[in-house]
């Protein structure tokens, strides 16, 4: 049985949400701010997040960020559920490392139905973990979300992260711009394929000389080497 932790202020959806996970089995823990759902996160280390933006105290993107900073919560899989609709704000979220993002009012089936999806990948990725992944000069480690180049620690965003760990864990392998955003950022959200060309981008600039494990195959996408 996986745990869900719903960090959400409006109660009545909070308990809405709880009542309908719980009917798929899933064991629900709540807070109501976001100061007692990150302690909650920390304490209970959820299988998922369905995480509010608009929070009391501490924002939800606030939250997200030092969620992923932490090592012990860093691969916790996070839903932002908001009023907030924004392009900049749906981009900001998942910037800071966010699976995915649903606004209200939403449709309970959808929610179910990606956090389902979520959890599916999830445990797909865990057959095949390997907690550090090396190469001649540099070194992803999966767990503390380190990423070293010549033994350097190299500063990276969740979203760069997670771009690189990607390609690096199915090295040899073309992917499009539309597979990246698929399977990195795990959403359906009308985000331009620019957005992986950016990340690639600022991953180069960061990871120096071995940036060249990233090739680029034009007019197809990129592959790890």
């Amino acid at each position: 049985m996986e745990n869900i932790l719903i960090i959400e202020d409006e109660k009545d959806i909070a308990e809405a949400i709880e009542y309908n996970l719980k009917k798929e089995s899933f064991k629900i823990f709540k807070a109501y701010d976001g100061r007692k759902g990150l302690k909650l996160a920390c304490d209970k280390i959820p299988d998922l997040i369905v995480l509010d933006l608009m929070l009391p105290g501490l924002d939800g993107l606030e939250v997200c960020k030092i969620l992923k900073k932490e090592p012990k919560t860093s691969n916790i899989p996070i839903v932002m559920l908001t009023a907030k609709g924004g392009e900049v704000d749906k981009v900001l979220g998942l910037e800071l490392g966010a699976d995915d993002y649903i606004t209200k009012p939403f449709s309970m089936r959808e929610l179910i139905a990606r956090i389902k999806t979520i959890l599916k990948r999830c445990a797909a990725k865990k057959i095949e973990f390997k907690p550090v992944i090396k190469f001649a000069d540099l070194e992803i480690d999966t767990e503390k979300h380190i990423v070293r180049v010549l033994s350097k620690p190299i500063e990276l965003t969740a979203k760069e992260f997670a771009l690189l760990r990607y390609l690096a864990e199915n090295k040899e392998r073309v992917y499009s711009r539309e597979i990246l955003l698929d399977s990195v950022w795990g959403i359906d959200v009308a985000i331009e394929t620019r957005t992986v060309d950016v990340h690639v981008r600022r991953l180069r600039e960061k990871l120096g000389k071995a940036s060249r494990h990233i090739r680029t195959l034009r007019g197809v996408g990129y592959k790890f080497v």
